[in-house]
């Protein structure tokens, strides 16, 4: 190629980067392509390099960079333009769509939870939440569970560091939330608990290694088991309807004393007797008492001047009863078909 229609190439090039212009991907490409591709026409231009005399080497270098140059900025440009409009494209909405009005459901555990806590919020108990992971005191010493308790065996007790003083595991009951909120709070405290708890347990239909439960707790002055019961009543039949009748049992926890066991009328056969019941008409909800005094002195609370009671109940029992389900497994499998169920308890 001569030397003049070197430079007259390099000019035709020009004049075709100056003025390309698309608003198509395709056509853009193919642009790069032609121009900058490995085998492009900028490359087939700078290989007549060789083809310049000295004396205008400099001259056509600097006109073949701009030719380059040109063209490297031309394509970013329609490709900023490109995709900016691509972009814009995809995300406006198409408005000519029908509405899916179709909404997500809570699930039951939450719904029972929130229930729970919206009762006692009506009576004054405020919610307190805790760490997942404790220590040995406050989960256990403290709330006067003895050293030698079948409680705090491994088969029971998830520990995570047994080096430590106190050892380091997952809570098994919410009370560990109470024993931390009594060291810091002057009664009169009125709080309730609810979390996630862990046991070694095996799986199955009525057992679970990790569950929830709301543990309440009432400490003033002159709090009495009277005090302790119509509290629970109150609980039962806002939660499973005005007929609802309770009794308590005596019981034993190493944290309550006088301690006692809470059973509800039972609301599926209306006492007459079932499966649910056990042919009993009652079932039993939750475990109470009056805080042992030795619970008080351990968290820095006079017992000689205050008493006060303690309750806490499973929120996945509670659940099973509500909504009549016989296997513990379904609260924790999330199957959309079994949570759209309670699409209409939200």
């Amino acid at each position: 190629m001569e030397i003049k229609d070197v430079f007259g190439y390099a000019e035709e090039l020009m004049t075709e980067v100056e003025a390309f212009s698309t608003e198509k991907k395709e056509e853009l490409e193919q642009f790069r392509i032609a121009f900058l591709g490995t085998k492009g026409k900028v490359k087939d231009l700078f290989s007549n390099f060789k083809a310049v005399s000295n004396d205008r080497k400099k001259e056509f270098g600097q006109l073949a960079n701009k030719v380059k140059q040109t063209a490297e900025a031309k394509f970013k440009l329609l490709k900023e333009l490109v995709d900016e409009q691509t972009t814009q494209t995809e995300t406006v909405p198409d408005l000519t769509l029908p509405v899916n009005a179709k909404l997500g459901s809570r699930h039951p555990i939450a719904i029972v939870r929130n229930k729970m806590i919206d009762i006692f919020a009506r009576i004054g108990f405020t919610v307190a939440y805790g760490p997942e992971i404790d220590d040995d005191w406050h989960n256990f010493t403290a709330l006067n569970t003895p050293p030698n308790h079948p409680a705090r065996d491994m088969q029971d007790t998830f520990y995570i560091d047994r080096a430590t003083d106190p050892y380091i595991l997952l809570r098994t009951h919410t009370s560990s939330v109470q024993t931390r909120y009594m060291q810091k709070n002057k009664p009169p405290i009125r709080i309730i608990a609810p979390g996630r708890v862990f046991r070694n347990e095996t799986i199955s239909a009525r057992a679970h290694c990790q569950f929830h439960q709301v543990e309440g707790l009432y400490i003033d002055e002159n709090v009495s088991l009277a005090d302790l019961r119509q509290t629970l009543l109150y609980f039962a039949q806002e939660m499973f309807g005005k007929n609802t009748k309770i009794r308590l049992r005596p019981s034993y926890f190493p944290f309550t004393e006088p301690s006692a066991e809470m059973d509800i009328s039972c609301f599926i056969c209306n006492q007459e007797g079932c499966a649910v019941c056990k042919k009993t008409g009652w079932v039993e909800i939750l475990g109470c008492g009056m805080v042992d005094p030795e619970v008080l002195e351990n968290c820095g609370i006079d017992s000689k001047k205050y008493t006060g009671f303690a309750f806490g109940m499973g929120v996945e029992r509670t659940a099973m009863l509500k909504y009549r389900l016989n296997d513990i497994r379904l609260l924790f499998e999330n199957d959309v078909r079994f949570l759209q169920q309670f699409e209409a308890a939200l």
